[in-house]
């Protein structure tokens, strides 16, 4: 146990005696899972507002402006006589400005009131899914309907976009994981270098691999351990401040998942990635020299 201690120890000390190399391994391996955890989160609040979308089975229908209510009125008639609606609920300019107040807040709204002004609508339930696009077909072809509001096909745009990022992020993180695992390797061959006689008496001594290894793989996974945490705080300062400049710009038309609520699980796989990343690194660069023995380190 006392042996496994000192190894430990060798582990941390030779993360100071290359410090900097060691910063260099951190900022990098630090960038490749902030990336991450901002594209996850990312698509989490994505497929949150298309599941949103798509369990809300309305769809709003527009009439023209020109309309009078009466004639809006008797367009809505003519939109509940089709066979799959469901109901059809009038909107009237009034409310609709009333919301559209109400979700922007009075300030927002003060500013773009009068850039356009808002139609009589209708807020349509359509009844079997199946037959939707057949439905929107034949409410689109009533006299006076100028326009459709489809959320589904909002879903679908905002589910090609997450996975548009979602592989951008891959290429991205990838590339980060390799160079990461590059720079972890060289800072731990640069303390190998450095300790090349030790290791060589060690092993002319006959210690084990695992006994000369061990430094090497405990320095990697501290400085995963130490990316992971600065990992979460800074992913927690670029959440919270695109989250507050979404809100400021979206208002409430949607809900924003609080990283308060992810922070645990994002934490353990900040974890878990950057302590693999470490280990594979010190894995990586101590092999060839396990496979020498002696005076073959020295290069004598």
């Amino acid at each position: 146990m006392k042996g496994f201690g000192y190894l430990v120890k060798e582990g941390f000390k030779n993360v100071y005696a290359n410090r900097i190399m060691s910063i260099a391994s951190i900022c990098v391996l630090v960038s490749c899972l902030v990336m991450t955890g901002v594209a996850a989160l990312f698509s989490l609040n994505v497929q949150r507002i298309v599941d949103d979308v798509e369990k809300t089975n309305e769809t709003t229908v527009y009439i023209y402006r020109d309309r009078s209510s009466s004639e809006a009125r008797l367009i809505g008639k003519l939109i509940e006589e089709i066979d799959n609606v469901e109901s059809a609920k009038f909107v009237s300019k009034q409310e609709a400005v009333n919301q559209f107040r109400a979700t922007l807040g009075d300030s927002l709204f003060d500013r773009v009131k009068d850039k356009e002004p808002l139609n009589d609508s209708y807020r349509v339930v359509i009844r079997d899914l199946d037959k939707y696009e057949i439905t929107i077909k034949q409410i689109k072809a009533i006299d006076g309907v100028e326009s459709i509001n489809d959320r589904r096909e909002f879903a679908r745009k905002l589910t090609t976009v997450s996975n548009l990022v979602n592989i951008i992020s891959i290429a991205v993180v990838t590339a980060l994981i390799i160079i990461s695992l590059f720079i972890i390797a060289n800072t731990i061959r640069a303390t190998m270098y450095s300790r090349r006689f030790e290791i060589s008496i060690m092993k002319s001594v006959g210690a084990t691999n695992m006994f000369v290894r061990m430094p090497f793989l405990v320095e990697g996974m501290v400085i995963g351990f130490i990316s992971a945490a600065l990992s979460t705080g800074a992913a927690a300062l670029l959440y919270e401040g695109i989250k507050r400049v979404i809100m400021e710009v979206a208002g409430s038309w949607f809900e924003i998942i609080p990283f308060s609520s992810i922070v645990l699980p994002l934490t353990l796989i900040f974890i878990l990635v950057g302590v693999l990343v470490g280990f594979f690194g010190g894995f990586i660069s101590i092999r060839k020299y396990l496979k020498k023995e002696g005076n073959e380190i020295l290069g004598w």
